[in-house]
């Protein structure tokens, strides 16, 4: 991870966490990303919780310093717990975490290593377990995490660890 940034933010700060980092130097696409964000949180079927624990296993899978250390207000307020954020590792499959959460963990893996792979046990687990509307609410989510974290992983600029700080889903 490089602290260094290759790209500066904006000089004008607008207190909002998002728009103040180097992609506020592109408005018009981040309005567009932001209210594609705030549907994924709010629109979908998956709870919260269950959208935050596939973004908290992108930031992991991705290494990206600032999406591991957010919490989001919402995904609080809908059960997640720090246990369970502890738990958001390799070794979930052997966690306390339920099938459900699990099954969240190992889909995002698939999708971000090798999506067109999927096992026949994985897919018949996730079919018993989630609605079409469900694996598809977590697939763009999941898309959507990871084109932005990459983003701001490629963008640079970030420290080498942040504290955990719980942030609501910007306006």
């Amino acid at each position: 991870m490089t602290t260094k940034a290759r790209v500066s933010p904006p000089d004008n700060p607008t207190g909002n966490i998002i728009r103040d980092s180097n992609l506020g130097l592109v408005p018009e696409t981040l309005e567009s990303y932001m209210a594609l964000n705030r549907a994924v949180w709010e629109d979908g079927p998956l709870s919260a919780a269950e959208v935050e624990m596939a973004r908290l296993r992108n930031a992991r899978k991705v290494n990206c310093v600032f999406c591991k250390s957010v919490r989001y207000d919402l995904a609080i307020e809908a059960g997640l717990t720090e246990d369970k954020v502890s738990q958001i590792n390799d070794q979930h499959p052997s966690s306390t975490l339920n099938s459900r959460e699990k099954l969240i963990l190992a889909y995002t893996d698939q999708y971000l290593g090798d999506p067109g792979a999927i096992s026949d046990s994985l897919k018949n687990q996730l079919l018993a377990t989630f609605t079409p509307q469900e694996l598809v609410h977590l697939s763009i989510a999941v898309a959507v995490f990871n084109g932005f974290s990459r983003c701001a992983v490629a963008l640079g600029g970030m420290p080498d660890e942040l504290p955990i700080m719980q942030i609501s889903i910007p306006q």
